[in-house]
């Protein structure tokens, strides 16, 4: 029976679409649903406190997270109790905002806390104006996101007297001083855009030492969103992707780090510099290095955060939730007695009030906010950010859609308003004054019954401890110079604008005074660390990301150079260095010009001679470096328009190069230009074997024809190099040309090509 009956058919049938990323009904649950979407921007829009704790309500009972999973002791549930003035309405969210007050409130004895403290009147706890400024916004950048959602960012934090986040992707210049400035700037060694004038913009730069979102994988942000504007920015082609790869700065040790800490302090000694971490096992011994490298504060990083760049792929099953990282982070930077060095910042799907306080409790000083922010300005979660496809104009570049923009600074204040206050009773329920108060109070958290997780470790406590580093609002201390005092900007520039003080432009305040001509010899050692930074950041402050007029100012130095020697280099000034230099040379250099040449009278052939440290013109965006003798490795790393000269390099030179020229006159190492996108370089091939030692996937080489314009620029870099060094090697090239010219080859992107 049925031995002729038709076989089953084999036609394919369609897979579910899953909710791992987008929600489904009776799916994969999600902390943002359609209900919950509708609640919160109906909530900021119409400043509906009411329904706003309708939202909050629903997020804090979802059981999604870990910190859902713990509960507050009777009688200090979640949700305020009856107690004297603690259902009044939200401050007056048209009022200006308030000069934040410090709260004066040192975190509680350990010994003589009791099991819960009775509720306060709500009059009691800090106001929202003092809370306030420990929220931040979270990094994304001019480029994953519209300059119409990133400017009104910065105009909503900066009317509330809190910071937003530039990201790593530079920011506008004109931006700069205004409203919508961000405070919070962040920096690797060398991000993309970032220059003297970026940095000096800042009150708190951000090293990005990992990613909450996708940790060990690197920042991404495809071609198809960089458009003209980011691709200025960036000092990049338009439609180039733009990758960042781990580490993010590349930074291997905890010496590297604190130089950096010391390179941004030294450009900008108004601003605090803080660390982004991504929380994981382990991260409370990186923190304790972070507070040994003298950084200000600490960002523990969940992995739950959003991103406007790269693939879904990224966002899930990387790092892990803030609440064990923060809490190790916190517990041991007590036991090491670093505590009070550094304030501790989370970050990761912060949405109510009661994430704020359990964060507090855990060990946070300050919090930062991104996916609620951009949902309070109209996102709708239909995770297109990477495709450029966001129907509502906020994680796009296409005009058309920019267009559809409808955010407005005064809905992301009124969610920051309404998040304060539903602090401020919580606080009041739980008997606690102020953020500063809850924090180490774990004996406030319970955990749940029978859970398969083990909070032991989570809520093993640690008091507050000391208080951290500068209470809220607090300046962060003096720098004291690790350089000669007759190097000191502040004098330097005074004497190239004797009729006119110190100069700058009539924009920045300045007297518009013409420079005269200033040159200056100086000795120098390598315990003189980030020579020029200061003088950098001083000249950017004043005269802005232009710098000085070319041939302002040129200082000879004679000696070994210590590390970052001519960091940040702006525009106008020239340092001559005969003798040596260490890491980090010309790190950002920003249109200034650094040479570098034996001493005279020394008997060695510069070109068989390594006199220039690793990571020289480590992202530069402009200006000129030219070494007469070999570099070491990771020659001109992430270079986004700088011209770059040298006679050997080491390993990984031209590394996610973007831009600009680099002549290499000698020897190069392995894996020469991975991930080039941009700018090109000629390399001296002498033995003939080069293509042996580059990045065939990234990169393609071409020969140098008599009379083309490649040989016309070849040209102009080795004269430019013999004038700034007066290189044996230059000249002997020069004097030989016809037989010189056959063997350089020319190196490309291969997009390029």
């Amino acid at each position: 029976g049925g031995a002729g009956a038709e076989p089953p058919s084999l036609a394919p049938t369609s897979l579910p679409p899953g909710s791992l990323y987008h929600f489904r009904q009776n799916a994969t649950p999600h902390l943002w649903t359609p209900s919950r979407l509708a609640l919160f921007r109906q909530a900021v829009r119409t400043q509906d406190f009411a329904l706003f704790k309708q939202y909050t309500a629903s997020v804090d009972s979802s059981r999604i997270t870990l910190r859902s999973l713990l509960s507050f002791p009777p009688g200090g549930a979640g949700d305020p109790p009856a107690v004297e003035g603690a259902g009044a309405e939200p401050p007056s969210l048209a009022s200006p905002p308030q000069p934040p007050t410090p709260s004066t409130t040192q975190p509680p004895n350990l010994s003589t806390l009791q099991p819960f403290t009775s509720p306060l009147p709500i009059e009691s706890v800090e106001p929202v104006e003092s809370i306030l400024p420990r929220f931040l916004g979270g990094a994304m950048s001019m480029g994953s996101l519209s300059p119409e959602a990133h400017e009104t960012i910065a105009l909503a934090l900066n009317g509330l007297g809190c910071m937003s986040n530039s990201g790593e992707g530079g920011e506008d210049p004109a931006r700069y001083g205004t409203a919508k400035n961000s405070a919070v700037k962040q920096v690797a060694s060398a991000r993309f855009g970032v220059t003297a004038a970026y940095l000096r913009s800042a009150r708190d730069l951000q090293i990005k030492l990992a990613q909450g979102a996708k940790p060990g994988e690197g920042g991404h942000l495809p071609g198809h969103k960089v458009d003209a504007l980011v691709g200025r920015l960036r000092h990049a082609r338009p439609g180039t992707s733009l990758i960042s790869p781990p580490p993010h700065h590349d930074i291997y040790s905890i010496e590297d780090l604190a130089q950096l800490v010391h390179d941004l302090k030294c450009v900008n000694p108004a601003a605090r510099v803080s660390v982004k971490l991504v929380s994981e096992a382990g991260v409370g011994t990186i923190a304790a290095g972070v507070a040994k490298a003298h950084a200000d504060a600490v960002i523990i990083s969940g992995f739950d955060g959003g991103t406007g760049a790269a693939p879904l792929s990224s966002q899930k099953h990387a790092g892990a939730p803030w609440e064990p990282g923060l809490a190790e982070a916190h517990q041991t930077l007590l036991l090491n007695d670093l505590r009070s060095r550094v304030r501790l910042q989370v970050d990761g799907q912060l949405r109510t009030g009661r994430d704020i306080v359990i964060a507090a409790i855990l060990g946070a000083d300050e919090f930062a906010f991104g996916t609620s922010m951009l949902v309070s300005l109209g996102c709708v979660q239909c995770r297109h950010c990477n495709l450029n496809a966001c129907p509502v104009g906020i994680a796009t570049q296409d005009p058309a859609l920019r267009a559809k923009f409808a955010g407005k600074p005064e809905h992301l204040q009124t969610y920051f308003r309404f998040l304060a206050q539903e602090v401020r009773e919580i606080l009041a329920s739980l008997g606690l004054p102020s953020l500063a108060a809850a924090r180490g109070r774990t004996d406030l958290l319970l955990p749940p019954e029978n859970s398969p997780f083990d909070f032991t470790a989570l809520l093993s406590g640690g008091a507050g401890g000391s208080p951290a580093k500068g209470g809220a609002g607090a300046p962060p201390p003096s720098l004291t110079p690790v350089w000669s005092p007759t190097l000191d900007p502040l004098a330097l520039l005074p004497a190239i604008f004797p009729s006119g003080g110190a100069g700058g432009s009539p924009a920045n305040g300045g007297s518009g005074a013409k420079p005269l001509p200033l040159r200056l010899a100086r000795p120098i050692t390598n315990s003189h660390r980030s020579i020029g930074a200061s003088l950098a950041g001083e000249i950017a402050s004043r005269f802005g990301p232009d710098g000085l007029p070319d041939g302002t100012l040129a200082i000879d130095f004679t000696g070994t150079a210590g590390q970052s020697f001519a960091a940040f280099l702006p525009r106008g000034v020239t340092f001559n260095l005969h003798g040596a230099a260490n890491d980090y040379l010309a790190k950002s250099l920003s249109g200034g010009i650094v040479a570098v040449a034996p001493p005279p009278g020394a008997t060695f052939a510069p070109e068989d001679n390594t006199i220039a440290g690793n990571v020289v013109a480590y992202g530069a965006t402009t200006g000129s470096v030219f070494i007469s003798g070999r570099a070491g490795e990771r020659f001109g790393v992430r270079n986004s328009g700088a011209t770059l000269v040298a006679e050997g390099v080491g390993d990984h030179a031209l590394e996610y190069m973007t831009g600009g020229e680099a002549l290499i006159l000698g020897p190069t190492g392995i894996n020469f230009g991975a991930g080039m996108t941009g700018g090109e370089a000629f390399v001296l091939d002498l033995d003939g074997d080069f293509d042996l030692r580059c990045n065939l996937d990234s990169v393609d080489l071409h020969s140098i024809l008599p009379g083309t314009p490649e040989e016309a620029t070849l040209l102009r870099l080795l004269r430019a190099h013999h004038a700034a060094t007066s290189s044996p090697l230059a000249r002997r090239l020069l004097s030989d040309w016809p037989s010189t010219l056959p063997r350089f080859l020319q190196v490309l992107p291969a997009s390029a090509s």
